[in-house]
């Protein structure tokens, strides 16, 4: 059952925290905007809703949004399971029936790119349009940044979270300190370091996704920041040549979450390609 547990407001927009059920654990999600229309956001590998909470409000006059606390992070439940790419991608179906959503046009970030690919191909009538944002899925090998990320997400403290959001966004800017500090609290929470281990895990030993891209028939847009450290803008390639309608954009300056580093481009870039009939 959906139940709305709190509103809030993101850059005078309303957004409503709302609960459902799912194989018995309770996952978070936030929803705005009343359009039939429905822009799904799936964030990444430590995250919550709150990483999109920049463009929420530059979406939601013209869709409803719906942002999912993946199972295992955030304040969704994180049950004892294996978190491999199909696990997710199952609970994405699960989800959307849940909170009734279909057809949406579905918007995922790094691992949630990867979770959005799998997704798709096995439930290609599903999806409307793709986006993916520096996805994951075809990059076997780690860098220096996602080194760090995954250090201070077994030891969550300010120093060690600080030197991984300074490196994943690459520009050399201050992290605004409520990243900083919603990831310590998110990493200490109940099973949240076994959630996010099990899932690098799962990525890692799963095939890569390369060979499945070719399978995605809906029309897609790839967006890539040129400075992104964790997973460098050379493997968009893989992407964009594999997918049969595949645009893209590089969007210079940015790091891994261009949406957080520059949302006004992101957003106006996603518009422009979701609207384009």
């Amino acid at each position: 059952m959906t139940k709305t547990y709190l509103v809030s407001t993101i850059d005078a927009k309303i957004v409503e925290e709302k609960f459902l059920q799912i194989d018995g654990n309770k996952i978070r999600y936030l929803e705005s905007g009343d359009s039939k229309q429905t822009l799904v956001l799936v964030h990444g590998l430590g995250a919550s809703a709150e990483r999109w909470e920049h463009v929420i409000p530059l979406f939601a006059d013209n869709f409803r949004i719906i942002v999912p606390d993946l199972i295992g992070f955030g304040l969704s439940d994180k049950p004892q399971v294996d978190y491999t790419p199909e696990f997710f991608s199952e609970f994405l179906e699960k989800f959307f029936v849940a909170s009734g959503t279909k057809r949406p046009y579905l918007v995922g970030s790094s691992l949630g790119g990867q979770i959005s690919v799998e997704y798709t191909v096995s439930h290609p009538n599903n999806v409307e349009k793709l986006i993916l944002v520096s996805p994951a899925g075809v990059m076997k090998q780690s860098t220096p940044a996602l080194d760090a990320y995954i250090l201070a997400a077994l030891y969550p403290n300010e120093h060690s979270a600080k030197n991984a959001f300074e490196l994943m966004e690459g520009s050399g800017d201050n992290i605004d300190q409520k990243i900083i500090n919603g990831f310590i609290e998110r990493m200490r929470l109940p099973n949240a370091k076994l959630a996010f281990m099990s899932t690098v895990l799962g990525l890692k030993n799963s095939e890569l996704i390369t060979s499945k891209l070719s399978s995605i028939s809906v029309p897609t847009l790839i967006i890539w920041g040129s400075r992104d450290p964790v997973i460098p803008i050379n493997h968009a390639d893989s992407f964009v040549s594999a997918i049969q309608d595949c645009q893209f954009f590089r969007m210079d300056g940015c790091g891994h979450t261009p949406y957080v580093q520059d949302p006004c481009t992101f957003a106006s870039k996603v518009l422009e390609f979701l609207n384009n009939v």
